[in-house]
C-alpha cells in the first residue's frame, strides 16, 4: 500500500540550526506517520510569502520559530484557546477548506517538562519570567494554569512587561517591569525566556535572587551551557536545564495537532545528557 507522505516543515530565520528536522523524523519513524519535515528560511519581510508558497505546493503544516511567531498569529483565520490567549502561535494547519489555523503548543511543551520530566512543582512557587517577547508570550498563560503564587515579569524595556502582566493580571498575582525591578524578591523558578542566551549575554540579574533549590530554565537549548545556566549554577541553583526537554515536548504535542497520534518522547529526552 503507497501512501502519500506529507509535507511539513519549520520556518524562522535564522533556521539552519533547528533540531525539529531529526525530532519529527523520529516522532514519524516511532509512529509510522507518513510525514516529511523540512527546514525553510525566510528573510525578515518575506514570511507570509514564504507561507503561501508552501500551502499552495500542498504543505500540511508549519512550526513558526523566530522572528515569525506574532506575525503568524495575525496571518490566522482560527486559532486554539491556546493561541488566543498567548497572541503568538507556534503551529499553523493548513485545513482541508483552505483556512490557516493557529496553535501554540510551547507552553504546554514547556509545562510537560516542568512537571511531568522533571517533577518540578510550580503551584505555590514563585516565578521569575525574564523577556516579555514572543517566547515569554507563548509560555505565560500555560504557566499560569499551573497556580504559581506569584510571576514576576523583568524585561530589557520596562514597558513591554507592564503591558503583558496587565494582560494576564486578571485574578492571579502577576507583575512586571524593567531588569532593576527585582528588588531584594527572590525567586524558586526563573525562566529564561529572553534571546540573550542566543547572544551569549546574560540579562542583568540581582546576586542572590535564588531561593534554596530554586529551578533555573533556559528556553533555548544548545550544545554547552548557555550564559544563563552558568549563573545559575555559580548562584547554587538545586536544577538547571536547558530548553531541549520543551522543544522535544512541544514538537510531540504539534504532531499530536497535525496528525492525532501522540509520539513517545523518552528516547529523545534521552539526548539532552548529550
Amino acid at each position: 500500500m503507497h501512501h502519500v507522505t506529507d509535507r511539513y516543515a519549520v520556518i524562522g530565520y535564522p533556521v539552519s540550526h533547528s533540531r525539529s528536522p531529526e525530532i519529527h523524523a523520529e516522532f514519524a519513524r516511532l509512529t509510522g506517520e507518513p510525514v516529511h519535515y523540512a527546514r525553510i528560511e525566510a528573510v525578515p519581510g518575506t514570511f507570509a510569502a514564504a507561507l503561501r508558497q508552501f500551502i499552495a505546493s500542498g504543505g500540511k503544516g508549519l512550526n513558526v520559530t523566530l522572528p515569525f511567531k506574532e506575525e503568524a498569529f495575525a496571518l490566522c483565520h482560527v486559532h486554539a484557546p491556546r493561541a488566543r490567549k498567548a497572541r503568538v502561535v507556534n503551529t499553523l494547519c493548513m485545513r482541508a477548506d483552505g483556512t490557516l489555523a493557529g496553535d501554540n503548543t510551547d507552553g504546554t511543551g514547556l509545562m510537560r517538562d516542568l512537571t511531568h520530566n522533571q517533577h518540578v512543582r510550580i503551584q505555590g512557587a514563585r516565578v521569575l519570567l525574564l523577556g516579555a517577547g514572543g517566547a515569554a508570550r507563548g509560555v505565560l498563560p500555560a504557566l499560569l494554569a499551573e497556580k504559581p503564587l506569584w510571576v514576576h515579569i523583568a524585561n530589557r524595556t520596562a514597558e513591554r512587561a507592564h503591558k503583558l502582566a496587565g494582560r494576564h493580571a486578571r485574578n492571579q498575582r502577576i507583575t512586571g517591569g524593567g531588569f532593576d525591578s527585582l528588588g531584594r524578591n527572590s525567586f524558586d523558578l526563573v525562566i529564561n525566556a529572553t534571546s540573550a542566551s542566543l547572544a551569549r549575554e546574560l540579562p542583568p540579574l540581582p546576586h542572590d535572587c535564588l531561593n534554596p533549590g530554586a529551578v533555573c530554565y533556559d528556553l533555548t537549548y544548545a550544545d554547552r551551557p548557555t550564559v544563563f545556566m552558568h549563573w545559575a549554577m555559580l548562584e547554587g541553583a538545586g536544577l538547571v536545564l536547558d530548553g531541549w526537554g520543551m522543544l522535544v515536548e512541544q514538537a510531540a504535542e504539534t504532531f499530536y495537532v497535525w496528525r492525532g497520534v501522540r509520539p513517545p518522547t523518552d528516547t529523545l529526552l534521552a539526548l539532552q545528557s548529550r
